[in-house]
């Protein structure tokens, strides 16, 4: 997939180098090895499988055949780091619309949805040297040709982009679309370009009472917005509010949907 990717792949960042495998324990792993080494900023690591493949808060993300596997090497700066996490959700919602016609939403912070059931999702791994970022490595996976009914333990939740579409979808070219729009972000955004308005349209969760397991806490409220950081601001019950940089999420059912 590499070679037929490169060939059509016009970027200035992210796809300057591209390794292939067949199977990796975890492309997240390779490309933090890879990024320790002093491998090019953009560096992409693909796997058709991986044994040992993560999702957020450590949890096992299914990968099989058919579907997108990779992480990338970043080398932030203090400027680009803050907007690091919104780039892969959008970069795969701008891709996933122009190629599909879905309407795909993110559920805070990185999770992307359709109709409700995840068919994307992004992990950010940074490591520090002191005070300053060493390196980024950004994971994406997406379900393309995944049948999720034939996994019991997912099947609720999850979906694919072909079930969705109706079609036999391309893996490469969605993936070299993923990579021109990461791109396209992440080089207006070192040129002083936020993205986190065209990131807020796109958040699902707005609006909706949630509850966020943050750590070892557990706060209820309205999801009432995103600053410019990303952070999700709730209104809690008790009528504080909560600035929260991160955590799992949870859609709580009203009284007036349950009928």
């Amino acid at each position: 997939m590499a070679t037929v990717l490169k060939e059509r792949l016009y970027t200035r960042v992210v796809g300057r180098r591209i390794l292939s495998y067949k199977e990796l324990s975890s492309t997240m792993d390779l490309a933090a090895q890879e990024a320790r080494e002093g491998t090019i900023e953009g560096t992409v690591v693909l796997a058709t499988e991986q044994t040992m493949g993560r999702g957020r808060l450590q949890r096992t993300w299914v990968s099989r055949p058919g579907n997108l596997l990779l992480s990338i090497v970043f080398y932030p700066s203090l400027k680009e780091l803050p907007y690091l996490s919104m780039l892969p959700s959008l970069a795969v919602v701008r891709a996933i619309v122009g190629e599909t016609g879905l309407a795909p939403d993110i559920k805070w912070p990185n999770d992307i949805l359709i109709m409700g059931k995840k068919v994307a999702g992004v992990l950010v791994e940074n490591t520090l040297e002191g005070d300053a970022i060493s390196y980024a490595i950004v994971g994406i996976g997406i379900n393309i040709a995944m049948d999720t009914s034939e996994i019991p333990e997912i099947a609720p939740i999850a979906t694919s982009l072909d079930l969705e579409s109706g079609q036999n979808l391309d893996p490469a070219k969605i993936l070299r679309r993923v990579l021109q729009e990461l791109d396209t972000l992440y080089v207006a955004v070192s040129e002083g370009v936020s993205p986190v308005e065209e990131w807020r349209g796109h958040l699902g969760t707005l609006g909706k009472r949630v509850t966020i397991q943050w750590g070892n806490e557990v706060v209820s409220g309205l999801a009432e917005g995103v600053n410019d950081t990303g952070h999700l601001l709730l209104r809690r019950d008790d009528g504080g509010r909560v600035d929260l940089p991160g955590g799992e999420v949870t859609f709580q059912l009203l009284a007036e949907d349950s009928t």
